[in-house]
């Protein structure tokens, strides 16, 4: 192939060799790869990776190149061919990321590594050869970032074990995983699948590669910055050990669900509770890592009184009067009050600023409509959930009314609320509940 062959089949090659990939790990569990350089600098690899990424969108790293002027100055194929070129001829070295701080709910903040696109494209032609080979290696209790699964299923999970007679959750919190966890273990746990020393170096130079905070380089000795590409599969790959130890040892303790760092434990008994609690202090342990002892807790799920929290979710057990007046309690699913908390602070984001106040009623129901759509698809899982969706619904009039009196300068902000409620829906407004 020619050094850069943008063609349409890309895609379809890709996947060929990702098959390819999965069916030799699947076939051979202790099989190490050492042929895999190669095919990270191939040019439908490279192709599909560079689609990916400008796909993906998000800023540009340190050296101010975004996908906008790569696609509508630089040229596209004249991007991806210097990167095969510097990849074939060994030339390739990863640049800092950019340290942005992004602001968490509890007021803290979490730090997000933004690398240059360059390097975003490499990883992503990195993580599309080496993911295939781990995901022969991966455990069904694991959702996080991997093909073909998400959220909804790692609750369907929870929620078909919950049936099985759990009564007892251990909810874990990991203390900053993504920023702990040591190079060295993580490389070896690498290392039991690929022996490519190319590929190997290249994850290292990127571990190794350091971020920029206020025009001062920060050299990272440990963790995987989030906000790399392949960072996911890396965390994944260190998790796994936990998921396989499970798996093998301690199934019958209780029912293993993984979303990324964030992961339950169900249990029918309280003993098996406090058994897996010793089980994940010693597998942390030897992995360097440390349970968050003020974010994880121990909910007996017995009565309708404790929940917890899941990927935006609050699970409880609820009674529900079923036929022949037998009640009985079956697990509910619903946003999370932090997880209204957001929503509502997303809606007076995108409703409160005074320069917008021109806009027209249309304008602002465009601009809420794919916000609703995404909130209705995700916290819809259960009808049970229209409860609270509602209430979110009545803020959205809420806000529209106020920015519609706002708009007409009268006083009373709240007041002809049915005339902004009918404009809105006019307008083609969308509902989170039925």
């Amino acid at each position: 192939m020619n050094a850069v062959n943008p063609a349409n089949d890309a895609k379809a090659k890709a996947r060929q060799l990702q098959n390819a990939l999965y069916l030799a790990a699947k076939g051979n569990p202790r099989r190490r790869f050492h042929a895999l350089y190669d095919k990270v600098h191939r040019g439908d690899i490279l192709w599909e990776a560079w689609k990916r990424v400008k796909d993906n969108g998000g800023s540009g790293g340190v050296d101010g190149m975004t996908i906008y002027h790569i696609v509508k100055e630089y040229g596209e194929e004249r991007f991806v061919s210097e990167i095969q070129d510097a990849l074939r001829n060994g030339k390739y070295h990863p640049q800092p990321a950019r340290r942005k701080e992004i602001p968490k709910p509890d007021g803290k903040m979490r730090p997000l590594g933004i690398p240059v696109i360059r390097d975003r494209v490499v990883q992503m032609a990195t993580k599309m050869v080496i993911e295939p080979i781990f995901e022969a290696d991966f455990k069904d209790c694991s959702y996080g970032f991997r093909p073909n699964r998400n959220q909804h299923d790692a609750i369907r999970h929870i929620r078909r074990a919950v049936k099985k007679g759990v009564y007892w959750v251990v909810d874990v919190d990991i203390t900053g995983y993504f920023d702990n966890i040591p190079h060295e273990k993580l490389m070896q746990l690498v290392e039991q699948r690929i022996s490519d020393r190319r590929v190997l170096k290249l994850i290292r130079k990127w571990l190794k590669a350091g971020f920029m905070k206020d025009d001062q380089f920060h050299e990272t000795e440990l963790g995987s910055p989030q906000g790399g590409v392949i960072s996911p599969l890396l965390a994944n790959i260190y998790l796994n050990y936990l998921d396989t130890i499970w798996e093998k040892k301690f199934r019958e303790t209780g029912t293993l669900v993984r979303y990324a760092d964030d992961l339950v434990i169900l249990c029918k008994t309280k003993e098996q509770a406090l058994r897996a609690i010793d089980v994940l202090k010693a597998v942390f342990g030897k992995l360097e890592l440390e349970m968050n002892r003020k974010k994880s807790k121990l909910i007996n799920l017995w009565g309708d009184e404790q929940g917890f929290d899941f990927l935006g979710m609050h699970h409880r057990k609820i009674p529900k009067m079923m036929k022949g007046n037998k009640e009985v309690s079956i697990l509910r699913s619903y946003p999370s009050k932090k997880a209204m908390k957001n929503m509502r602070q997303r809606v007076k984001e995108t409703t409160e600023p005074r320069n917008r106040l021109h806009w027209t009623m249309n304008r602002m129901v465009e601009e809420l409509n794919p916000k609703i759509q995404g909130w209705r698809n995700y916290y819809k899982l259960d009808s049970f959930a229209d409860r609270f969706l509602n209430k979110i619904d009545w803020y959205i009039r809420k806000r529209l009314t106020l920015f519609w009196n706002k708009k007409h300068n009268r006083r009373n902000k709240q007041c002809k609320s049915r005339q902004a409620a009918i404009v809105a829906q006019l307008a083609g407004l969308k509902k989170l509940a039925n």
